[in-house]
């Protein structure tokens, strides 16, 4: 898994990159962000998809979109995981 963990103006939260499908299935995304929450416990789950382009499509609590929206996701401080 593909990852930055961020603490914001006293916000935690954990943008988890995840398949444009995914993303885009309203039925089972808000499954798929609780499924990462063990991995980030506290942190607010935000989930990040890219276009063929590579521009990021986020879902997740709508001031952290509204946040990560603005900035440029390279900056964000990426990691992987084993899962």
């Amino acid at each position: 898994m593909d990852y930055a963990l961020v603490k914001e103006q006293g916000v935690t939260f954990a943008v988890v990159v995840v398949k444009s499908h995914a993303l885009n299935n309203v039925h089972s995304r808000d499954d798929l962000k609780m499924s990462y929450q063990p991995y980030f416990p506290g942190a607010h789950i935000i989930l990040m998809a890219q276009n063929s382009r590579g521009v990021p499509q986020y879902y997740g609590k709508t001031d952290i979109v509204n946040f990560l929206s603005r900035i440029d996701h390279r900056r964000l401080p990426w990691k992987r995981k084993n899962i």
